[in-house]
């Protein structure tokens, strides 16, 4: 796809691996978002966890691109759900730059079989247009290669029709 950009956060690497695989597929360009903050561990847990319950935004860094943000058709976010909501790094992003990005499309990846598909109009509520298409992964369950296929389908179509898909 041309100027598409995958954006994400990870705390334990799945999120990561999910967007690269992603990014591979479609060819474009990847950038992690940095926040500087320590989540390792259970410590790291907790703080996230608590952060997203009480909405608290963290300062996170411009991922170095290509182009501004503003210059790609679709930016990709992937996040994992802490506590209901998406990581606080994604939604710092967000409120800092979601009015520049053109079109998005969601990735959230979930240690659970809740699907948290509410998270998707969270994220909405800080971009200029309503998502593409989006999907809730459990990395490592069964149906998971599916869903992150069908979804990248559904982002090689142009996202004509919004799907949101969930396994």
């Amino acid at each position: 796809m041309p100027y598409t950009l995958c954006v994400y956060y990870s705390r334990t690497g799945h999120t990561e691996k999910l967007m690269k695989e992603i990014a591979q597929e479609l060819k474009c360009e990847i950038a992690r978002l940095d926040d500087g903050v320590d989540r390792s561990g259970l410590k790291g847990w907790l703080r996230s966890g608590m952060q997203a319950m009480s909405r608290k935004l963290t300062p996170v860094k411009l991922p170095k691109t290509t182009l501004p943000l503003g210059m790609y058709d679709l930016v990709i976010i992937g996040t994992p759900v802490w506590a209901g909501r998406c990581s606080a790094p994604v939604r710092s992003f967000l409120i800092e730059y979601g009015e520049e990005l053109r079109r998005t499309a969601y990735v959230i990846t979930r240690s659970g079989e809740v699907r948290y598909e509410e998270v998707f109009d969270q994220m909405d509520l800080y971009v200029r247009t309503p998502r593409i298409s989006a999907v809730t992964i459990q990395p490592g369950s069964v149906g998971s290669a599916f869903w992150r296929d069908e979804f990248l389908t559904s982002v090689k179509g142009g996202g004509k029709e919004r799907t949101d898909h969930a396994e």
